[in-house]
């Protein structure tokens, strides 16, 4: 083996040092798979460096030698450069350039917070308090959204209260950013706030728990004798299977004839996530989708015990991507739905996440997925079976007698 020299072997001990905390930090975490496309969490950077480290013998290749350029270059900079180096912003701003480089849209560093809030939303579930907030043009933040059965729903907060104060940390004249990052540092069973609310300043006292995102509902319509049951799914988080299926029960305990899915502007989320979803329609012999690596295609099976008989409706539109494209073109193709509204986004590819140590996370992308049937949907996107464009009079009065998309499927599955 060819003897390395001095400063590959500093970069290499700092990158062991950097994986060994990142293995330890990820066997603590609670998340597991993500984003608005298929991500698959991986422990570490590993095949990105450690990969040269451990697999030469003979003579150096090509790769090799870009990856000593980077090193030598790295240790350059650390070596010479006149002030203090932030070692992990100097590795994610590599890295940054490394996936900028690709030619892929999908391909992305995430800085922390950003990081932050994409688990929190592909996950399903956080440990907060449960507002929504923004800044004003005064730059006070101010509560716009409570979740249902929040801890802020329990203390009475409200849309529009102004937060001035959380313990002794003074939020005003600050951006929501400092809000976020004291409760998500300081975990502690209750907060103290100073809200003002209608000019008038008041104490509240507010407890941390777990918050689930509700990212499914339901409900039922009738025509021509026939009960429809319809579920909208925002997202393909981790809490979603559950709810979903929690959902779907409750449909078919009402004796439903027919069923419509709806996921428009659902740009996506976790595979595992969708194929839970599916498999509530088919059984293990059904297809879901393909996964074509290196030219290689694999098939993925159903986990499903049954193949229901009903017929089902998807509503989809231009955002409608990834995981509700894997669920428009899996129930279309190997259960038979009716698509209905506008041709889908067309997000094809799969990508892995991988997590820095300074909490920045990069994804980029590493496969295709295919339909059920073979089909390459990567910006193309799902032809609908019906093309129906959403009125202008659902967006001046948004209800379920002006959507025209949603009524086309009740119309379609009452026949």
């Amino acid at each position: 083996m060819k003897k390395k020299n001095n400063a590959t072997n500093k970069l290499e001990k700092e990158i062991k040092v950097l994986l060994r905390e990142k293995i330890d930090r990820l066997n603590k975490d609670t998340f597991k798979q993500t984003e608005v496309v298929f991500l698959l969490i991986i422990t570490s950077i590993i095949s990105v460096f450690v990969g040269y480290s451990i697999k030469k013998t003979g003579n150096i290749t090509q790769e090799d030698k870009h990856l000593n350029e980077i090193v030598d270059n790295y240790n350059y900079i650390i070596d010479n450069y006149y002030d203090d180096i932030d070692k992990d912003k100097l590795v994610s701003g590599a890295i940054d350039g490394m996936i900028n480089s690709l030619d892929d849209e999908f391909s992305s560093l995430l800085k922390q917070d950003s990081s932050s809030s994409f688990y929190i939303n592909l996950k399903g579930t956080y440990e907060g308090i449960g507002i929504e907030i923004y800044n004003n043009e005064n730059n006070d933040i101010v509560v716009y959204g409570i979740i249902k059965d929040s801890p802020a729903a329990k203390a009475n907060l409200k849309p529009g209260d102004i937060i001035k104060k959380i313990d002794e940390q003074t939020l005003e004249n600050t951006n929501i950013s400092v809000l976020t990052k004291y409760v998500q540092e300081n975990k502690k069973a209750t907060y103290e706030l100073l809200i003002v609310r209608d000019g008038k300043e008041e104490n509240i006292t507010i407890e941390r728990s777990l918050i689930t995102i509700k990212s499914v509902l339901s409900k039922t319509f009738e025509k021509n004798g026939k009960k429809i049951g319809y579920i909208y799914i925002s997202v393909f988080a981790e809490a979603t299977s559950k709810q979903f299926e929690e959902e779907l029960n409750k449909l078919e305990k009402e004796k439903i004839d027919a069923l419509i899915i709806d996921v428009r502007n659902n740009s996506g989320g976790q595979l595992t996530t969708a194929v839970s979803v599916i498999s509530n329609f088919l059984n293990s012999k059904k297809v879901i989708y393909q996964i074509e690596k290196d030219g290689k295609k694999t098939k993925y099976y159903s986990s499903g015990k049954v193949t229901k008989k009903y017929p089902i409706a998807i509503i989809q539109n231009g955002e409608s991507a990834s995981a509700s494209e894997l669920l428009s073109s899996s129930l279309k193709e190997s259960y038979g739905a009716t698509v209905i509204g506008n041709k889908s986004y067309g997000k094809g590819t799969v990508q892995e996440i991988i997590g820095l140590k300074n909490g920045d996370t990069y994804k980029f992308t590493t496969k295709k997925w295919l339909t059920p049937n073979g089909n390459f949907i990567n910006k193309v996107g799902i032809t609908p079976d019906i093309e129906v464009d959403l009125s202008d009079d659902y967006s001046k009065n948004p209800t379920d007698d002006t959507d025209n998309q949603l009524q086309t499927a009740i119309d379609y599955l009452a026949k």
